[in-house]
């Protein structure tokens, strides 16, 4: 299905250091991208939390950053904030732009998260919110200020998949590195299939016979394919895939991420 993100920020990054600085800035492994090649990415605080969650795409000269409506501004001053010694300038782009994701009753959801922003005129009709929003909650693809906020890592989520533990430094690297070679994440975001047939409310508790408080709800839909999910973060002693817990009083199953 064609997703349509022409209201997304488009930012695009030129000059003789852009690849250099945005490897430095985020944690996209940039340089290792080939033309039209493209990796979802974070910039953290130095103490490694999220501060915003991006896309970036690499052109024959330039990289754009994709990110979520709203994030634009705040994206924006993040980057500009740390050029200070770089030949790197940053363009807002505007016109229509999309992906293209599986539907919302496909197999797996897996292959939205490989899908880049192409900026271009729309293929094809636009899916309805809903859709999207199902293949979204079931691909684990997590929205900013939802599923992820400044309290979350990013090996916590789903993007933990393009953390690139061998690109060198960028801001916020060395908390994570740290907690990835101990293994001490405490907790991480994982896919709830819930019985009953109305989506779950953000914030709902997620319990476990062993853990009263073993987590919480962030999201949730009713999807074709799987029924009601819900994404949680799920505490460590409980996320193990296949385990089986309450929300809200409904009996759930724990599923790792994307469906």
């Amino acid at each position: 299905m064609i997703v349509d993100v022409s209201g997304w920020g488009h930012l695009r990054l030129t000059g003789a250091d852009h690849v250099r600085f945005l490897q430095s800035t985020c944690t996209a492994n940039v340089a290792a991208l080939a033309p039209g090649a493209h990796a979802w990415g974070a910039i953290l605080s130095p103490k490694g939390r999220v501060l915003t969650v991006l896309q970036a795409v690499r052109g024959a000269d330039h990289v754009t950053v994709h990110v979520e409506p709203g994030l634009l501004d705040k994206t924006a001053a993040l980057l500009e904030r740390y050029a200070v010694m770089d030949e790197v300038e940053f363009t807002r782009v505007d016109g229509p732009a999309y992906m293209t994701w599986p539907a919302p009753d496909a197999p797996s959801a897996a292959a939205a998260w490989d899908a880049p922003v192409v900026m271009a005129a729309l293929p094809g009709p636009a899916a309805a919110a809903d859709d999207v929003e199902i293949v979204r909650v079931a691909a684990g693809l997590v929205r900013y200020g939802v599923d992820v906020d400044e309290d979350h890592f990013p090996f916590e989520t789903p993007l933990a998949r393009w953390l690139d533990y061998g690109k060198g430094c960028y801001i916020g690297q060395e908390p994570v590195f740290r907690v990835h070679s101990r293994g001490e994440a405490a907790r991480t975001l994982r896919a709830l299939l819930v019985e009953g047939g109305a989506p779950v409310a953000a914030g709902a508790a997620v319990v476990h016979p062993d853990r009263p408080a073993a987590g919480t709800v962030t999201s949730s839909v009713v999807s074709p394919r799987h029924g009601v999910i819900a994404l949680a973060y799920v505490h460590r002693t409980v996320w193990a895939p296949g385990g089986e817990v309450t929300v809200d009083g409904r009996p759930a199953k724990i599923h790792e991420l994307p469906l």
